[in-house]
């Protein structure tokens, strides 16, 4: 049996991917059409799933998220290494 520690959410990046993304003044659709041009295919539906907890964020996609939001995957985690 897996045992969530976070809940019904399926990832802790989602929030902080919303918050990075809104920071740089992104819709959904432009962050989808930036991941695009760097040849990855991840659309805006997925992107609204991961920001509301609905969605797995894999590893790999968290780092394309975070070299396509200009910050560090630690950041999108949302972990203070102090």
């Amino acid at each position: 049996m897996k045992i969530n520690p976070y809940g019904k959410t399926l990832n802790v990046a989602g929030p902080q991917v919303r918050a990075w993304r809104t920071k740089r003044d992104l819709s959904q659709e432009q962050l989808a059409a930036k991941l695009q041009l760097m040849g990855y295919g991840i659309g805006q539906k997925a992107i609204s799933r991961m920001e509301t907890g609905d969605r797995v964020i894999a590893d790999y996609e968290l780092l394309l998220l975070a070299k396509a939001l200009g910050v560090s995957p630690v950041q999108l985690l949302g972990i203070s290494d102090t």
